[in-house]
Protein backbone atom coordinates (compact mmCIF):
# COMPACT_ATOMS: atom_id res chain seq x y z
CA UNK A 1 0.00 0.00 0.00
CA UNK A 2 1.25 3.35 -0.60
CA UNK A 3 0.33 5.87 1.18
CA UNK A 4 0.45 9.74 1.79
CA UNK A 5 0.42 11.22 5.73
CA UNK A 6 0.01 15.12 5.81
CA UNK A 7 1.28 16.77 8.99
CA UNK A 8 3.90 13.68 9.33
CA UNK A 9 6.66 15.60 10.93
CA UNK A 10 4.43 16.77 13.97
CA UNK A 11 4.03 15.41 16.90
CA UNK A 12 1.33 12.70 16.38
CA UNK A 13 2.18 11.78 12.47
CA UNK A 14 6.07 11.36 12.87
CA UNK A 15 5.20 8.28 16.27
CA UNK A 16 2.29 6.96 13.22
CA UNK A 17 4.88 7.11 10.57
CA UNK A 18 7.28 5.38 12.85
CA UNK A 19 4.72 2.78 13.90
CA UNK A 20 3.41 2.20 10.28
CA UNK A 21 6.80 1.26 9.13
CA UNK A 22 7.72 -1.12 12.05
CA UNK A 23 4.45 -2.86 11.57
CA UNK A 24 3.87 -3.26 7.31
CA UNK A 25 7.17 -2.53 6.01
CA UNK A 26 6.23 -3.95 2.86
CA UNK A 27 4.09 0.20 2.69
CA UNK A 28 5.77 3.12 0.91
CA UNK A 29 4.77 6.16 2.84
CA UNK A 30 5.03 10.14 1.33
CA UNK A 31 5.22 12.44 4.24
CA UNK A 32 3.86 15.92 3.31
CA UNK A 33 4.96 18.30 5.80
CA UNK A 34 5.37 22.04 5.37
CA UNK A 35 7.65 22.57 8.58
CA UNK A 36 6.02 24.66 10.67
CA UNK A 37 7.23 25.56 14.32
CA UNK A 38 6.04 22.18 15.11
CA UNK A 39 7.16 20.20 12.69
CA UNK A 40 10.66 18.47 12.99
CA UNK A 41 12.47 16.43 10.75
CA UNK A 42 14.95 15.06 13.36
CA UNK A 43 11.73 13.49 14.93
CA UNK A 44 12.26 11.28 11.31
CA UNK A 45 15.73 11.55 11.50
CA UNK A 46 16.09 7.52 11.52
CA UNK A 47 14.15 6.58 8.74
CA UNK A 48 15.31 9.50 6.29
CA UNK A 49 17.31 7.03 4.58
CA UNK A 50 14.96 4.23 4.33
CA UNK A 51 14.06 2.89 0.85
CA UNK A 52 10.12 3.24 1.55
CA UNK A 53 9.94 5.95 2.80
CA UNK A 54 10.22 10.19 1.31
CA UNK A 55 9.19 13.50 2.84
CA UNK A 56 7.72 15.91 0.85
CA UNK A 57 8.60 19.87 2.37
CA UNK A 58 5.23 22.00 1.17
CA UNK A 59 2.02 23.60 1.95
CA UNK A 60 -1.67 21.13 1.56
CA UNK A 61 -3.34 24.45 0.60
CA UNK A 62 -0.63 24.07 -2.48
CA UNK A 63 -3.03 22.56 -5.04
CA UNK A 64 -0.49 21.48 -7.77
CA UNK A 65 2.12 20.05 -5.23
CA UNK A 66 -1.07 17.98 -3.80
CA UNK A 67 -2.18 16.73 -7.05
CA UNK A 68 1.17 15.44 -7.77
CA UNK A 69 1.51 13.34 -5.12
CA UNK A 70 -1.73 11.95 -4.80
CA UNK A 71 -0.57 10.20 -8.22
CA UNK A 72 -1.13 5.91 -7.52
CA UNK A 73 -1.73 6.45 -4.22
CA UNK A 74 -3.73 4.31 -2.33
CA UNK A 75 -4.87 6.30 0.66
CA UNK A 76 -4.52 9.80 2.16
CA UNK A 77 -4.01 10.01 6.00
CA UNK A 78 -4.57 13.62 7.00
CA UNK A 79 -3.07 14.71 10.33
CA UNK A 80 -1.53 18.10 8.98
CA UNK A 81 -3.26 21.06 11.29
CA UNK A 82 -2.41 23.74 13.66
CA UNK A 83 -3.54 22.10 16.77
CA UNK A 84 -2.31 25.02 19.29
CA UNK A 85 -5.94 26.38 21.30
CA UNK A 86 -3.98 29.31 22.90
CA UNK A 87 -2.45 29.75 19.63
CA UNK A 88 -5.96 30.19 17.79
CA UNK A 89 -7.21 32.47 20.26
CA UNK A 90 -4.36 35.24 19.91
CA UNK A 91 -4.80 34.66 15.80
CA UNK A 92 -7.32 32.35 14.00
CA UNK A 93 -6.39 32.68 10.32
CA UNK A 94 -4.03 30.22 9.92
CA UNK A 95 -6.17 27.63 11.55
CA UNK A 96 -9.03 28.47 8.97
CA UNK A 97 -6.19 28.12 6.35
CA UNK A 98 -4.78 25.40 7.03
CA UNK A 99 -7.36 23.40 8.72
CA UNK A 100 -10.22 23.79 6.72
CA UNK A 101 -8.29 25.58 3.11
CA UNK A 102 -6.01 22.75 3.47
CA UNK A 103 -8.55 19.58 4.13
CA UNK A 104 -10.50 20.76 1.28
CA UNK A 105 -7.87 20.97 -1.32
CA UNK A 106 -6.90 17.37 0.05
CA UNK A 107 -10.41 15.91 -0.87
CA UNK A 108 -10.51 17.51 -4.25
CA UNK A 109 -7.09 16.26 -5.33
CA UNK A 110 -8.48 11.97 -3.80
CA UNK A 111 -11.91 13.01 -5.54
CA UNK A 112 -10.13 14.22 -8.71
CA UNK A 113 -7.89 10.77 -8.35
CA UNK A 114 -10.46 8.23 -9.18
CA UNK A 115 -11.75 8.45 -5.37
CA UNK A 116 -8.46 7.90 -3.40
CA UNK A 117 -9.61 6.30 0.44
CA UNK A 118 -8.85 9.42 3.00
CA UNK A 119 -8.92 9.30 6.60
CA UNK A 120 -9.12 12.25 8.49
CA UNK A 121 -7.41 13.08 12.19
CA UNK A 122 -9.86 14.84 14.03
CA UNK A 123 -10.37 15.79 17.80
CA UNK A 124 -12.88 15.30 21.17
CA UNK A 125 -12.71 19.36 21.28
CA UNK A 126 -15.35 19.82 18.13
CA UNK A 127 -17.63 18.04 20.95
CA UNK A 128 -17.65 21.50 23.27
CA UNK A 129 -17.37 20.55 26.76
CA UNK A 130 -18.56 18.30 29.24
CA UNK A 131 -20.00 19.08 32.89
CA UNK A 132 -18.88 16.45 35.36
CA UNK A 133 -21.91 14.67 35.43
CA UNK A 134 -22.21 14.78 31.56
CA UNK A 135 -21.79 11.12 29.61
CA UNK A 136 -18.70 10.84 27.55
CA UNK A 137 -18.28 11.78 23.99
CA UNK A 138 -19.44 9.51 21.71
CA UNK A 139 -20.24 9.56 17.58
CA UNK A 140 -23.86 10.64 17.98
CA UNK A 141 -22.66 13.84 20.15
CA UNK A 142 -23.78 17.38 18.66
CA UNK A 143 -20.76 19.60 17.58
CA UNK A 144 -20.11 22.15 19.90
CA UNK A 145 -17.11 23.83 19.38
CA UNK A 146 -15.85 26.64 21.66
CA UNK A 147 -12.14 27.91 20.22
CA UNK A 148 -11.29 28.76 17.07
CA UNK A 149 -8.98 25.89 16.77
CA UNK A 150 -11.99 23.61 17.43
CA UNK A 151 -14.44 25.48 15.32
CA UNK A 152 -11.83 25.16 12.02
CA UNK A 153 -11.56 21.07 13.03
CA UNK A 154 -15.29 20.83 13.02
CA UNK A 155 -15.31 22.57 9.89
CA UNK A 156 -13.17 20.17 8.38
CA UNK A 157 -15.19 17.58 9.77
CA UNK A 158 -17.99 18.22 8.29
CA UNK A 159 -16.15 18.76 4.79
CA UNK A 160 -15.37 15.22 5.17
CA UNK A 161 -18.43 14.06 5.76
CA UNK A 162 -20.03 16.18 3.11
CA UNK A 163 -17.76 14.68 0.02
CA UNK A 164 -18.70 11.32 1.25
CA UNK A 165 -22.71 11.81 0.81
CA UNK A 166 -22.02 14.34 -2.53
CA UNK A 167 -19.16 12.43 -4.09
CA UNK A 168 -18.85 8.73 -2.26
CA UNK A 169 -15.18 9.24 -1.54
CA UNK A 170 -14.60 6.75 0.84
CA UNK A 171 -13.91 8.78 3.74
CA UNK A 172 -13.33 7.43 7.64
CA UNK A 173 -13.15 9.68 10.68
CA UNK A 174 -11.26 9.74 14.09
CA UNK A 175 -11.73 11.61 17.08
CA UNK A 176 -9.36 11.47 19.44
CA UNK A 177 -9.02 12.89 23.19
CA UNK A 178 -5.55 14.28 23.73
CA UNK A 179 -2.85 12.61 23.21
CA UNK A 180 1.04 12.15 24.82
CA UNK A 181 4.02 10.26 24.37
CA UNK A 182 7.73 11.48 22.49
CA UNK A 183 8.18 14.24 20.03
CA UNK A 184 5.43 16.81 21.69
CA UNK A 185 6.06 19.75 21.09
CA UNK A 186 7.09 21.45 23.97
CA UNK A 187 4.18 24.16 24.42
CA UNK A 188 1.71 21.35 25.62
CA UNK A 189 1.18 21.00 28.63
CA UNK A 190 2.91 17.37 29.50
CA UNK A 191 5.96 18.40 27.75
CA UNK A 192 5.86 21.88 28.71
CA UNK A 193 5.78 20.81 32.91
CA UNK A 194 8.36 17.67 32.53
CA UNK A 195 10.78 20.51 30.46
CA UNK A 196 10.05 22.94 33.00
CA UNK A 197 10.84 20.55 36.09
CA UNK A 198 14.34 19.41 34.39
CA UNK A 199 15.38 23.27 34.05
CA UNK A 200 14.10 23.80 37.62
CA UNK A 201 11.20 25.86 36.32
CA UNK A 202 7.85 26.33 38.35
CA UNK A 203 4.87 24.60 35.93
CA UNK A 204 1.96 27.17 34.98
CA UNK A 205 -1.62 25.96 36.03
CA UNK A 206 -4.16 27.60 34.72
CA UNK A 207 -6.97 28.95 37.29
CA UNK A 208 -7.32 26.54 39.85
CA UNK A 209 -6.44 23.38 37.66
CA UNK A 210 -9.75 21.83 38.01
CA UNK A 211 -10.34 21.27 34.09
CA UNK A 212 -10.37 17.57 32.93
CA UNK A 213 -8.71 16.14 30.65
CA UNK A 214 -8.51 12.15 29.02
CA UNK A 215 -5.09 11.33 28.02
CA UNK A 216 -4.27 8.84 25.62
CA UNK A 217 -0.72 7.33 24.71
CA UNK A 218 0.21 8.10 21.51
CA UNK A 219 0.91 4.64 20.23
CA UNK A 220 -2.47 3.74 21.73
CA UNK A 221 -3.69 6.05 18.93
CA UNK A 222 -2.18 4.96 16.08
CA UNK A 223 -3.26 1.26 16.65
CA UNK A 224 -6.70 2.86 16.61
CA UNK A 225 -6.23 4.58 13.28
CA UNK A 226 -4.72 1.11 12.21
CA UNK A 227 -7.75 -0.54 12.90
CA UNK A 228 -10.04 2.32 11.66
CA UNK A 229 -7.73 2.21 8.01
CA UNK A 230 -7.52 -1.94 7.64
CA UNK A 231 -10.83 -3.05 8.66
CA UNK A 232 -13.14 0.64 9.79
CA UNK A 233 -16.57 0.85 7.73
CA UNK A 234 -16.19 3.88 4.89
CA UNK A 235 -18.29 6.98 5.71
CA UNK A 236 -18.19 6.06 9.48
CA UNK A 237 -16.54 8.27 12.50
CA UNK A 238 -14.81 6.41 15.49
CA UNK A 239 -13.90 7.86 18.88
CA UNK A 240 -10.97 6.99 20.30
CA UNK A 241 -10.06 7.27 23.87
CA UNK A 242 -7.63 6.81 26.88
CA UNK A 243 -9.82 5.89 29.81
CA UNK A 244 -7.69 8.18 31.62
CA UNK A 245 -9.91 10.90 32.67
CA UNK A 246 -7.50 13.52 35.26
CA UNK A 247 -7.84 17.26 36.78
CA UNK A 248 -4.94 19.24 35.32
CA UNK A 249 -4.21 20.16 39.26
CA UNK A 250 -3.79 16.14 39.38
CA UNK A 251 -1.71 15.39 36.20
CA UNK A 252 0.45 18.21 37.66
CA UNK A 253 0.85 16.75 40.97
CA UNK A 254 1.38 13.37 39.69
CA UNK A 255 4.31 14.58 36.85
CA UNK A 256 5.46 16.69 39.98
CA UNK A 257 5.77 12.78 41.99
CA UNK A 258 7.12 10.50 39.60
CA UNK A 259 9.97 13.28 38.89
CA UNK A 260 10.61 13.93 42.27
CA UNK A 261 9.72 17.27 43.09
CA UNK A 262 6.74 19.07 45.17
CA UNK A 263 4.24 21.44 44.55
CA UNK A 264 6.43 24.28 45.42
CA UNK A 265 7.07 23.99 41.84
CA UNK A 266 3.48 24.71 40.85
CA UNK A 267 2.20 28.16 39.58
CA UNK A 268 -1.32 29.03 39.47
CA UNK A 269 -1.92 31.55 36.28
CA UNK A 270 -4.95 33.34 34.74
CA UNK A 271 -7.37 31.15 33.00
CA UNK A 272 -7.45 30.22 29.26
CA UNK A 273 -10.61 32.03 27.67
CA UNK A 274 -13.47 30.02 27.12
CA UNK A 275 -11.63 27.08 28.91
CA UNK A 276 -14.10 24.06 28.31
CA UNK A 277 -14.16 22.13 31.86
CA UNK A 278 -14.07 18.79 30.62
CA UNK A 279 -13.38 16.08 27.94
CA UNK A 280 -13.98 12.48 28.16
CA UNK A 281 -14.19 9.92 24.75
CA UNK A 282 -16.80 6.58 25.14
CA UNK A 283 -14.87 4.51 22.69
CA UNK A 284 -17.32 1.28 22.98
CA UNK A 285 -18.01 1.32 19.10
CA UNK A 286 -14.40 0.97 17.91
CA UNK A 287 -14.05 -1.33 20.58
CA UNK A 288 -17.42 -3.70 19.59
CA UNK A 289 -17.05 -2.68 15.78
CA UNK A 290 -12.88 -2.70 15.46
CA UNK A 291 -11.68 -5.22 18.55
CA UNK A 292 -9.49 -1.67 19.76
CA UNK A 293 -9.28 -0.31 22.79
CA UNK A 294 -6.49 1.40 24.49
CA UNK A 295 -3.65 -0.92 26.67
CA UNK A 296 -1.46 1.76 27.84
CA UNK A 297 -1.09 2.25 31.85
CA UNK A 298 -1.08 5.93 32.43
CA UNK A 299 1.09 6.20 35.42
CA UNK A 300 3.75 4.18 32.91
CA UNK A 301 2.91 6.31 29.70
CA UNK A 302 4.10 9.13 31.93
CA UNK A 303 6.98 7.14 33.08
CA UNK A 304 8.05 6.45 29.68
CA UNK A 305 7.49 9.66 27.96
CA UNK A 306 9.24 11.63 31.43
CA UNK A 307 12.04 9.15 30.33
CA UNK A 308 12.46 10.20 26.84
CA UNK A 309 12.44 13.86 27.62
CA UNK A 310 15.30 13.63 29.98
CA UNK A 311 17.18 11.35 27.18
CA UNK A 312 16.34 13.96 24.43
CA UNK A 313 17.08 17.26 25.96
CA UNK A 314 19.30 18.33 23.23
CA UNK A 315 15.92 17.78 20.68
CA UNK A 316 13.73 19.41 22.93
CA UNK A 317 15.58 22.58 24.55
CA UNK A 318 16.22 23.81 20.87
CA UNK A 319 12.32 24.52 20.87
CA UNK A 320 11.82 26.25 23.83
CA UNK A 321 11.46 29.82 24.02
Amino acid sequence: MKILITGGAGFIGSNFIHYWLNNHPEDYIINLDALTYAGNLENLSDIKNATNYKFVKGDICNINLVNDLVNNIDIIVHFAAESHVDRSIKNSADFIKTNIEGTRVLLDAAKNNKNIRFHHISTDEVFGELDLDNPKFNENTPYSPRSPYSASKAASDHLVRAYFHTHKLPITISNCTNNYGPYQFPEKVIPLFITNIIENKKVPVYGEGKNIRDWIYVDDHNKGVEAIIMKGKIGETYCLGGGNEISNIELTKKILNLMGKGENMIEYVEDRKGHDLRYAMDYTKIKNELDWEPKMNFDEGLKKTIEWYINNEKWWRKLKK
